[in-house]
């Protein structure tokens, strides 16, 4: 029997969430508790839906990663999460906990990255895997195994409607995003060179080390350019990939979920 992990990307549901409360209700006591009530809701709403044998709810921790201590600048800039969500943050685990769901956070890692690691064990074992997140970052980790939910499209994003979006393979943007880099992480990039331009490297010479690997030509300018800034791409290279070997401590078997018959 194929088993199923339901994977929430827990912040990126409930700050969304938030934000909608946020403008009705501003920073304040009634904006947390709809959000609480909102995310459980649709915490239910997803299981109903997906039918998983197996599901976890995975947090940030807030605290500095290793990729704040390699670059600094990661995410400068980025509006730092309500306080008042923050310290509600506890109780939303709870709420979800009632329901079947356990919360996973570790300090130091990112959700992002534990995220990574639990569809990597997932898709290793030839078992199914569904991301609920709207992080465009999850894309390089679908396979045939690992998909990614979009819960407030009500929709599906796979390895096809990847590259129809993208132009580019699942595995290819990885190293898009290093010669790109992600504004909203503040992650530079390759300098002078945009999205049409790393497009254009890519589908041409096929990945990043191809690239550095092509002998020099003063005629392309997107490739002198290139070259001549390796060092910035591979640190972001290494910065938007997702981690997939942190010790979990715990094992598929530990995430069972057992609807209620209540």
């Amino acid at each position: 029997m194929i088993s199923t992990l339901l994977i929430i990307d827990a912040m990126n549901l409930v700050r969304r969430i938030y934000a909608v409360q946020q403008k009705q209700h501003g920073d304040t006591l009634a904006a947390l508790i709809a959000t609480q009530s909102t995310a459980t809701n649709a915490l239910q709403k997803l299981l109903r839906i997906h039918q998983p044998t197996h599901a976890i709810c995975v947090f940030d921790s807030h605290a500095p990663s290793w990729r704040h201590q390699i670059y600094p600048e990661y995410k400068q800039g980025r509006k730092p999460i309500p306080e008042l969500l923050k310290q509600g943050l506890a109780q939303i685990q709870e709420q979800f906990f009632s329901i079947g769901i356990d919360s996973l956070v570790t300090e130091g890692d990112e959700a992002d990255d534990l995220i990574a690691c639990l569809a990597d064990k997932i898709a290793k074992q030839q078992q199914k895997c569904i991301i609920v997140s709207t992080d465009k970052g999850f894309y390089q980790l679908l396979n045939e195994s690992v998909s990614l939910y979009d819960y407030f499209n009500n929709s599906f994003i796979n390895r096809q409607q990847v590259l129809k979006k993208m132009q580019l393979t699942s595995e290819q943007l990885i190293d898009y995003w290093s010669i790109t880099g992600i504004s909203s992480s503040a992650i530079k990039g390759v300098e002078g060179i945009g999205s049409k331009g790393a497009l254009s490297l890519l589908q041409q010479y096929g990945s990043l080390d191809n690239i550095f690997n092509q002998a020099d030509d003063l005629s392309n300018k997107l490739l002198t350019k290139i070259k001549s800034q390796q060092s910035n791409a591979l640190l972001a290279k290494q910065l938007v990939t997702l981690k997939t070997d942190i010790k979990l401590g715990f094992n598929l078997k530990d995430l069972r979920y057992t609807p209620s018959t209540d």
